[in-house]
């Protein structure tokens, strides 16, 4: 089988011999179905068919739309196509469409550099993925469920962790998990974070749903432990709850209430934003980390997650941020950030984390620069407990 093997792809280039060659290699590789565009405003024309695109091949220097706008035009559709950029444009130039394409929310495989060869557009057709229904359900719901009725849910403990594994990079072993949340809804099914997350920050009424994810995902590793896993559990904390001076202590006690030793947790603080009553939020992250709570700064490199914080909080772990993660085998400047980012964890005495580790190729990249522990699609996606356990148990290393 062929990697394009039944695929619809739409080439779009306005060199008519450009296009007719991506075409060709594209036919090649077992494309189905290939259709040609001259620029991004026949493209979109072309999409509106019957035959709607899996996979578009897009230029970037087109007349009447240009292929950044195209790909806007894409994001704002939410159309379920998969993208490749290919330009002669300049390197800098190209991760940075190809970064705005990921915040349009556009299926990004990679970039290619003119002339596109075989080679490299069969390398990133091997990324594409048939869309799922799940995630475009659950940014419909996202509208749909009001403040109360997250909060019922929350009451009704119908969260529950899903958990990505974290995984030593020397060694390839799973060292613990990342619980993240997800709402086992009794009518709609699983329901997305972002359905929910934002709307109980806004509020102020997060903290309902931390000290239940803090209570189901100490009690998961607890049970872990007895089992003889020596596995450790992150949570999210949001930035937006510390400024209770009482909340190290509800922390606590929910955690060792469940048995878990707080050793054995870390928790990952996110920044949603500014840290604007700093002195309370010390005030609970000196307290957590004396109890023996690992601190983690998540998203390191963006927003507020900056050098400033890494001199003002305990922290035991710094987690680099996807962005710098993600493509980093092909991204100089991400590469250099990150490596940056590692070597600096490492004069500071902590762990590095990487997270949004996709590739083969990226995970080489990391492993040669020292970075500590790595988590991302390339190992496992986040999972019910018991396809995690599944997951320990078999061979991981790398």
């Amino acid at each position: 089988m062929t990697v394009a093997d039944g695929l619809v792809a739409l080439v779009v280039e306005d060199d008519d011999f450009q296009r007719r060659t991506v075409a060709r290699m594209l036919r090649s590789l077992g494309a189905r179905e290939v259709q040609e565009a001259g620029d991004g405003r026949q493209a979109l024309v072309s999409i509106q068919g019957a035959a709607i695109a899996d996979l578009v091949v897009c230029d970037l220097d087109m007349p009447e739309m240009d292929g950044m706008e195209f790909i806007r035009h894409l994001g704002q559709a939410d159309r379920a196509v998969s993208v490749i950029i290919a330009s002669a444009q300049d390197r800098s130039l190209l991760n940075s469409v190809g970064k705005m394409a990921r915040a349009y929310g556009v299926r990004l495989l990679g970039v290619i550099e003119k002339p596109v060869t075989l080679e490299a557009l069969e390398n990133l057709i091997t990324r594409y993925e048939p869309p799922k229904a799940q995630p475009a359900r659950a940014s419909a719901w996202s509208a749909r469920f009001s403040l109360e009725q997250i909060l019922h849910g929350v009451q009704e403990k119908q969260f529950e962790p899903f958990f990505q594994p974290k995984v030593e990079l020397a060694s390839g072993l799973v060292l613990g998990a990342e619980a993240l949340a997800r709402w086992r809804h009794p009518e709609h099914g699983l329901v997305a974070p972002y359905a929910f997350i934002a709307l109980l920050e806004q509020s102020g009424k997060i903290d309902a749903l931390t000290l239940l994810m803090l209570e189901k995902a100490a009690n998961a590793c607890c049970a872990w432990r007895e089992r003889g896993l020596e596995l450790t559990v992150s949570v999210n904390l949001s930035l937006v709850s510390l400024t209770d001076t009482s909340l190290a202590d509800q922390i606590t006690q929910v955690v060792r209430s469940a048995g878990l030793h707080p050793h054995h947790m870390i928790l990952e603080i996110t920044e949603t934003t500014a840290m604007t009553e700093v002195a309370p939020a010390l005030e609970n992250l000196a307290r957590l980390r004396m109890r023996g709570f690992g601190l983690s700064v998540d998203d390191y490199g963006t927003g507020f997650s900056s050098l400033q914080q890494l001199t003002r909080v305990p922290f035991t772990e710094l987690k680099i941020d996807q962005s710098f993660v993600t493509g980093c085998a092909a991204n100089p400047s991400s590469r250099a950030i990150f490596e940056s980012s590692v070597e600096m964890a490492r004069r500071l005495d902590i762990k590095s984390v990487a997270e949004g580790v996709e590739t083969q190729q990226d995970w080489d990249v990391l492993k040669a620069a020292g970075c500590d522990v790595a988590q991302g699609y390339f190992i496992a996606k986040p999972m019910q407990e018991s396809a995690f356990l599944a997951f320990c148990a078999a061979e991981t290393v790398r």
